[in-house]
């Protein structure tokens, strides 16, 4: 039977799914159905092979207003005896964006703090509204910054500005997360949504098994060399170079035609190529 995750909702269309977070009243509040419904429509999205890329949004004002804090002041402690069934370790997400083999964007949409602010960071690519405010509020409340964001934001932000926005706990409009590096593009509230599906489009033009491997590439990549890294292409490339849609691509190109892409991201890409 099919599930259903009233916090979280899912929609395909054209080959992009658009996944929002569905807690509008509490400005998307994090809790344990928002990371369970995250987790299974990712896998659902990794696993059909007419979903090319993923858009990430919240309903509302909001993105998301970080960790839903209304139980009070033991809500991280991993010791405590109540709502068992929204822990700590239910909230934690068990599969994040960057591990799942299609393009995933996060549109900021609104106010973003907390894990609001550290999940989009698991994306592979962010995109706000004018109204956008986002903040690695962590310290504020006498918590710590988690997600890998200790390693992630200092990768696009540089280490001075990562340290200023995890340490300060500022909170930042969409312009200043674009002059940082934190999103790549600020659009109009009521156009945020359209831009995400057509930069989806735009991503998923290309070679599914293509776009996968690089994707894996890119986030294995982190922190490597570049001799390290060159190494590591080499029989990932040496690999799809045999494959039918890299035949397939030539095909096209010469014939002045869209390809016919015929492999799948998700059953087709040898993990072991990766190691």
């Amino acid at each position: 039977m099919e599930q259903h995750y009233p916090a979280v909702t899912l929609g395909i269309e054209d080959g992009i799914a658009t996944i929002l977070l569905n807690r509008p009243e509490h400005l998307n509040a994090w809790n344990n159905e928002i990371s369970e419904g995250l987790d299974n429509y990712l896998l659902e999205c990794d696993r059909d092979d007419s979903v090319r890329a993923v858009v990430i949004s919240g309903k509302g004002r909001a993105f998301c207003a970080g960790a839903d804090l209304s139980g009070g002041s033991d809500t991280f402690d991993p010791g405590r005896e109540r709502d068992l069934d929204d822990d700590s370790e239910a909230r934690t997400s068990k599969l994040l964006p960057h591990q799942i083999s299609k393009p995933v964007i996060a549109a900021i949409n609104g106010p973003a703090v907390g894990v609001g602010a550290t999940y989009p960071l698991t994306c592979d690519i962010r995109i706000a509204s004018s109204n956008a405010r986002i903040g690695f509020v962590f310290n504020r409340i006498g918590m710590l910054p988690e997600l890998g964001s200790h390693s992630l934001l200092p990768m696009l932000v540089g280490f001075g500005n990562a340290s200023r926005l995890l340490m300060s706990a500022e909170i930042i409009d969409a312009q200043t997360a674009l002059g940082m590096g934190l999103v790549s593009a600020v659009h109009k509230s009521d156009e945020l949504l359209d831009e995400a599906i057509a930069l989806a489009q735009l991503l998923s033009s290309a070679a599914p098994v293509s776009v996968a491997a690089t994707k894996r590439l890119l986030w294995a990549g982190l922190g490597k060399s570049w001799a390290e890294m060159h190494a590591a292409e080499k029989p990932v490339f040496d690999w799809i170079g045999k494959q039918a849609d890299a035949a397939e691509g030539i095909r096209a190109f010469l014939e002045k035609r869209p390809p016919e892409w015929s492999m799948s991201s998700y059953q087709d890409l040898p993990d072991d190529l990766f190691d």
